[in-house]
């Protein structure tokens, strides 16, 4: 019986504490990407407006939301910074390609029949 407190005490705080470093873990990469951030960034807000970083102030950050439409916010509301992954170009260039094989190997059949 005596065991059986130290146990329910560590099954409460043991996924208290991992939690807790996962969530220190993500502040640290949060306050990271808010400190790299650099004019011509593509951004997304945390209320979900994506823009392009045209200004940066100590503080502030100046996102161009749209052709002449600039909106001052502040850098912790930067979530996270877009990027296009390099594969996915790749990605299409292949499936072009692929398709362009494919296509030749049909009529190649076609013309054997």
């Amino acid at each position: 019986m005596d065991a059986i407190i130290p146990l329910l005490l560590l099954v409460l705080f043991v996924p208290l504490f991992l939690s807790f470093r996962k969530q220190r873990r993500q502040y640290s990469q949060l306050q990271q990407l808010q400190s790299s951030l650099v004019v011509g960034d593509e951004v997304l807000t945390t209320s979900g407006l994506q823009g392009t970083i045209i200004a940066l102030g100590e503080d502030t950050v100046d996102l161009e939301i749209a052709p002449g439409v600039v909106t001052t916010w502040v850098r912790p509301a930067v979530r996270e910074r877009l990027e296009e992954p390099a594969e996915a170009v790749e990605d299409e260039d292949e499936t072009v390609s692929d398709e362009t094989a494919l296509d030749e190997r049909a009529r190649d059949e076609a013309d054997r029949r």
